[in-house]
């Protein structure tokens, strides 16, 4: 059965092994699994079965019936017997038929009730049943045939599988076949003129009293009830009892008969299934569908006890970046080490679980204040503190949660996990490895925010964005040396929407990799055109933004190739923009990367410089081609002597480290002056130009140089 071939070896092995046929039966009737004993049993092949209607097993004269029993027992599925009392036979492929005992189990897979079916060939203990009619019927009528009867009864209650025992009034053991001793691990010895009651599990005596004590008083003819054995090695049996009286013409109850069949496996297998369908299967953490109803049952017990309930949503941060660069091997292992770090911090009270993916959620019970809600969201990011050791491999891992409180006046679900994803989302917003609680104002936030997202997305592919280029300038000469892409969005009804507030929100979804695609084609392409007249400067470069997302995306470099090859531009002429943010989400493979491109001609700036870690031994590792000094350290909001200071100390050090210093943000003849003096190389700003459009770069090519003011 296809729909088995996710689960683990050992659960397919243990069904193959039974000694019972087992079938798994969807909510319409049809076979979706049959064991190979079951295709032994019924003489079709494994795959003749699957696929067809349950009762293709079931003789014609009782089709009709059975469909009836099967759509009771989808109503009441407590019920473990279809036709209780009936003599059940399987139809085989012969059209033979073979006598039948049916254990049926239901089993929730996918939010459906799915049935598993456990056949067992029960022509033997039939036959026992019939020996002993016989037997009882013989006795009664003449006393020469006794000593016939009563030997093939004894046959065939040595030889059932079933454990058989025959029990008095007060349930002492009287006769018991050698099936009972195997199953409880005790001989004839021990077991004869004793009750169960040594070797019954402690929480099932209850249970074993008040069956024997309804029969007993003729309450009931017959009682059926599972319960539990200690066997004499310790191990817990489960058995299926089947418990009447045996009686004389008169109607006087003479002794009890019990059948029991061991339902271990069957129990065991039932288990697995049922926990596989409610946990996650990498980490082993509570799934969706088991969250979902405990929070439902926290939501109950607020109303009861009032309270508060929090939901808080994980998400880890950049977590993409790990399946790209290590693959998913290292990135399922890196979640398992990230889950057994939560459940070390999680409250016996509390529920954690995998959402899916890269994010987990958490259910917080019984609390009193949004503070304590906090509380938790600060465990669990520091959790997280200590890197993570993986196939060698030493990963830093940081995550965003977003925190949603309640009490008794909350009643959407759905909307609980909906707002600790819109707070997540705010989290992130503010820098991420952070928390953030959920406030209503969020809600409309997040709606406006994803409206412009999906106006975004339209605007793309309707040809709404467009690429500007700011000039760069030699501060010696003022001749353009290059130009940085930037983009912009012209949108019908807002007008021009700045950058810092669509590229963050782009960030947040796959959009940010079409939007830096498009940026490196459209910029590319442009400055493949560019010329100078009769001009002995080089011709300008042009500089790209890259997003995290795509710096560390696998395809970024086989994607510049094409898009030089495609539009002729020489590598030498593009820059790449990186912050130093993206280099030290993982050092290693930046490096990595920076190497390729560097091995094919293009350069690096580094941008923002200042504003960020600026560890100087990442500096040297990085080398970058360019190093961009922030707006804020160029053009400050107030002079000062301190500020000179930093402003030339970057510089210096960019010099002692062979590296191109480029200010941005030049607004004044004298911060132009300054950075003479202090020998910066480049610079860019509205002193000599905002972005244009491409179609207004020729012009800038051709300016006289004395002419920028």
């Amino acid at each position: 059965m296809s729909y088995l071939a996710d689960y683990p070896l050992s659960w397919n092995h243990l069904l193959e092994v039974l000694p019972d046929g087992v079938a798994f039966v969807d909510e319409h009737g049809v076979i979706r699994y049959a064991n190979e004993r079951l295709a032994v049993l019924t003489g079709y092949t494994c795959d003749e079965l699957v696929g067809q209607a349950v009762e293709v097993l079931v003789p014609s004269r009782g089709r009709g019936e059975h469909v009836a029993h099967r759509s009771e027992y989808a109503r009441e599925p407590s019920a473990r017997e279809m036709g209780s009392g009936l003599d059940l036979t399987l139809l085989c492929r012969d059209g033979n038929e073979l006598a039948i005992d049916v254990a049926l189990s239901p089993l929730g897979l996918d939010g459906k009730e799915w049935v598993v079916a456990m056949i067992r060939d029960d022509s033997v203990r039939r036959a026992a049943e019939q020996v002993r009619t016989e037997f009882e019927r013989h006795a009664l009528a003449a006393a020469e045939a006794l000593s016939e009867s009563e030997q093939r009864f004894r046959l065939a209650f040595e030889n059932n599988m079933a454990g058989m025992v025959f029990t008095d009034f007060e349930d002492k053991i009287l006769v018991v076949n050698d099936a009972f001793c195997l199953m409880v691990g005790r001989t004839r010895e021990e077991l004869l003129g004793h009750d169960s009651t040594p070797f019954t599990y402690p929480e099932d005596l209850e249970m074993s009293e008040e069956a024997h004590r309804r029969v007993t008083s003729g309450e009931a003819d017959q009682v059926s009830y599972a319960k539990r054995y200690v066997h004499k090695d310790g191990r817990v049996v489960v058995v299926e009892v089947s418990k009447s009286p045996a009686r004389d013409a008169a109607g006087k109850t003479l002794y009890f008969v019990i059948s029991q069949r061991d339902i271990t496996e069957e129990r065991a297998l039932t288990a697995q299934l049922s926990h596989q369908a409610l946990h996650d299967p990498l980490t082993g953490l509570a799934n969706r569908l088991f969250f979902e109803d405990q929070l439902s049952q926290a939501h109950a017990r607020v109303d009861r006890q009032g309270g508060l309930n929090a939901v808080l949503l994980v998400d880890l941060d950049d977590f993409k970046g790990v399946n790209d660069t290590l693959g998913h091997l290292v990135g399922d292992k890196l979640l398992v080490a990230i889950a057994r770090r939560f459940e070390q911090v999680t409250r016996s009270s509390d529920t954690l679980c995998r959402f899916g993916g890269d994010e987990f959620l958490y259910l917080a019970e019984g609390l009193t204040s949004t503070s304590q809600a906090e509380e938790v969201a600060k465990r669990l990011l520091g959790a997280l503190a200590e890197p993570f050791s993986i196939d060698g491999a030493h990963l830093a891992q940081h995550a965003s949660i977003g925190v949603v409180v309640r009490d008794a006046t909350s009643t959407d679900d759905a909307e609980f996990i909906q707002d600790a994803d819109v707070a997540m989302y705010e989290a992130k917003r503010e820098g991420k490895g952070h928390h953030v609680v959920f406030t209503p104002a969020m809600r409309k936030q997040a709606t406006s925010r994803f409206a412009l997202l999906q106006e975004l997305r339209q605007a793309l592919q309707a040809g709404g964005i467009s690429m500007h280029y700011q000039p760069i300038v030699n501060l010696i000469t003022t001749e353009v040396v290059g130009f940085e892409a930037l983009m912009r969005w012209q949108h019908p009804d807002r007008g021009w929407v700045p950058p810092n507030v669509f590229i963050p929100l782009a960030e947040m979804s796959e959009l940010i990799l079409e939007l830096g695609a498009f940026a490196l084609r459209e910029a590319v392409s442009a400055a493949s055109s560019w010329e100078r007249a009769g001009s002995r400067v080089a011709l300008p470069y042009v500089t790209v933004n890259l997003s995290a997302h795509q710096f560390h995306d696998p395809g970024l470099v086989s994607m510049i190739e094409e898009v030089l090859g495609t539009s002729g531009l020489p590598p030498e002429r593009l820059i790449l923009e990186i912050t130093e943010s993206v280099t030290l989400l993982d050092v290693a493979e930046t490096l990595r990367v920076i190497e390729h491109l560097s091995r094919l001609g293009i350069g690096v700036a580094l941008d923002d410089f200042g504003t960020g870690y600026s560890s100087l031994s990442y500096l040297a590792l990085l080398h970058p081609r360019i190093i961009k000094i922030d707006q804020s350290f160029v053009s400050p909001p107030q002079e000062s002597a301190r500020n000179d200071t930093l402003l030339e100390t970057i510089i210096s050090l960019g010099h002692k480290l062979d590296m191109t210093m480029l200010a941005e943000g030049i607004e004044t003849p004298a911060q132009l002056e300054r950075l003479r003096l202090l020998r910066c190389e480049f610079s860019q700003g509205y002193l000599f130009s905002p972005a244009v459009p491409a179609d207004e770069v020729a012009g800038m090519l051709d300016r006289v140089p004395a002419n920028w003011g």
